[in-house]
C-alpha cells in the first residue's frame, strides 16, 4: 500500500499492505534505508501492555547489545505510533509522507527483533496472527501493528470526491478476466489472470479502495499508480476497447457508464477506471505469459507474488520470465536490492540485509509479508466464483 519505492521502476509497487507495511509498493519520493534510526519523541505512554524483554543472566555482550537495540527499537515504535495518533486526535497538523516514520520505526524493530533471535534463538516465540515469521516478530507485539494499521486506515482514506463501487472486488476480477481474454487467452487462463489482478489490489491497498498513499505523493487510488503509468493505462484501454465491446458488451457498457462518471476527476479515485488503467499500463503485456506462468509456479499465491514483483522490479522480472530458468534467475544489482529491501523483502536482521543477490525462488520466499494478504484475495475469488455459479444456476439466468 506494497508498495513502493522503487524508484528506477516506472511503476508503483505497493509493497506490503496494511497489516505489516503501509500500502504502497512506492519508491517512497526517496529511498530512505528501511533501517536507520529514528530519533524517538517523547510522549505519553500509549498503554501497550507488551514489555520490553528483560536480560536474563549470562548474555554475552553480542546478545546483551541484540537485546538492547531491540528494546529500544520496539519503545521508538511506541513512541512514534503514540504521536502519530495523538495528533489525529487532537487535528493537528501531520509532516508530509506521515507514513513513513512509522514504516521505519516499524521495519527497525522487526530488523532488531530478527538480530536478537539470531543471537538467541530461544527468544523465538510462538505463532503470531499476522502470519510473521516468528523469528521476526514476537506475538506480543500484535498490539503495536494492530495500531499500525489502524494508523494508515486514517492517513490513507479516500479523498471526499472518490467514485467507490459496491462491488470492487468482483470489478477487478471481471476487469483482468476482460483484459487477459482480448490479449489471447482462453476462458481459464483468463480467469488466473483474474484471479492474479485480484491479489495485486490486495497487495496494493489491503483491498481498500481509492486510498491515498501515507509514504509517497505520487501513488495512488486502488491499484496505487502515478499520473503517468494511469494515463498510460488509459491509452492501452481505448487500442483494446472495441476487442471489449465484441466480447463482452455488458462489461463494455459498464466501462462507459464509469468514464461518464469519472469526468475530470482523476481517474486513480474511481474504482473502476484506477484497476483498469493500472492493469492496462503494468500486467496486461504480460497476461499472454499467464500459461507458462502457472505451469512454472502452479502455487496461485507464488503467481501473484510475481505479478506484484512486476509492480516493484518491473525490469528485472520481465528478463526473468524471458528466461530458460524464471524460478533460477538471479538478481545481483545493487539497486534493484535495494528496491526489494525498499519493499520489505531482504529487509529485516543483518543477515537478510547483507543479501548481495537472490534468485526468483528466493525472493519469492522472502514475500512472506504478503501471505496474508492473497490468501485473503484467494478467498475473496473463491466467494466470488461461487456466487457466480449460483447465479449462472437460476431460472432465467444468462449464464454467458
Amino acid at each position: 500500500m506494497g508498495t513502493t519505492s522503487h524508484t528506477a521502476a516506472p511503476t508503483a509497487a505497493l509493497a506490503l499492505g496494511l497489516f505489516f507495511t503501509p500500502p504502497a509498493s512506492i519508491a517512497t519520493d526517496a529511498i530512505i534505508s528501511t533501517v536507520a534510526p529514528l530519533v524517538a519523541v517523547a510522549i505519553g505512554n500509549l498503554g501497550f501492555m507488551s514489555p520490553a524483554l528483560a536480560e536474563p543472566a549470562a548474555l554475552t555482550k553480542k546478545q546483551s547489545d541484540a537485546l538492547n537495540t531491540y528494546n529500544n527499537s520496539r519503545s521508538n515504535f511506541e513512541q512514534v505510533l503514540g504521536q502519530r495518533r495523538a495528533q489525529i486526535n487532537s487535528n493537528q497538523p501531520i509532516p508530509n509522507l506521515p507514513g513513513q516514520a512509522l514504516y521505519l520505526a516499524r521495519n527497525n524493530m522487526m530488523s532488531a527483533y530478527k538480530d536478537l533471535t539470531d543471537a538467541l534463538p530461544s527468544r523465538i516465540g510462538g505463532p503470531n496472527k499476522y502470519g510473521i515469521p516468528p523469528a521476526y516478530f514476537s506475538a506480543d507485539n500484535e498490539p503495536l501493528l494492530d495500531e499500525y494499521r489502524r494508523l494508515f486506515d486514517l492517513m490513507q482514506a479516500p479523498p471526499a470526491n472518490a467514485q467507490r463501487s459496491d462491488t470492487p472486488f468482483k470489478d477487478v476480477v471481471d476487469l483482468g478476466t476482460a483484459i487477459a481474454r482480448a490479449r489471447g487467452l482462453d476462458a481459464t487462463n483468463a480467469e488466473a489472470a483474474g484471479r492474479i489482478s485480484l491479489g495485486l489490489f490486495f497487495a496494493e491497498t489491503n483491498g481498500n479502495q481509492n486510498i491515498g498513499n501515507a509514504r509517497s505523493n505520487k501513488y495512488k487510488g486502488s491499484l496505487q499508480t502515478g499520473v503517468p503509468e494511469d494515463q498510460n493505462g488509459r491509452k492501452k484501454w481505448a487500442a483494446i476497447k472495441k476487442s471489449i465491446a465484441d466480447r463482452d458488451p455488458a462489461l463494455n457498457a459498464r466501462d462507459d457508464n464509469e468514464e461518464a462518471r469519472v469526468g475530470n476527476l482523476d481517474h486513480r479515485f474511481n474504482h473502476w477506471t484506477a484497476v483498469r488503467d493500472g492493469l492496462m499500463n503494468a500486467h496486461a503485456d504480460v497476461f499472454p505469459q499467464v500459461p507458462a506462468i502457472v505451469k512454472t509456479l502452479p502455487d496461485p499465491i507464488d503467481q501473484m507474488k510475481l505479478f506484484e514483483l512486476i509492480q516493484i522490479i518491473p525490469s528485472p522480472t520481465r528478463s526473468a520470465l524471458q528466461s530458460r530458468n524464471l524460478v533460477d534467475y538471479r538478481i545481483s544489482d545493487p539497486k534493484v536490492m535495494a528496491y526489494l529491501r525498499n519493499n520489505s523483502i531482504f529487509t529485516f536482521g543483518q543477515a537478510d540485509r547483507a543479501r548481495t543477490s537472490a534468485t526468483f525462488r528466493e525472493i519469492l520466499d522472502a514475500m512472506w509479508l504478503f501471505n496474508d494478504k492473497f490468501e485473503r484475495a484467494l478467498a475473496k475469488f473463491e466467494e466470488i466464483k461461487s456466487s457466480q455459479k449460483v447465479e449462472a444456476g437460476r431460472p432465467g439466468s444468462d449464464a454467458r
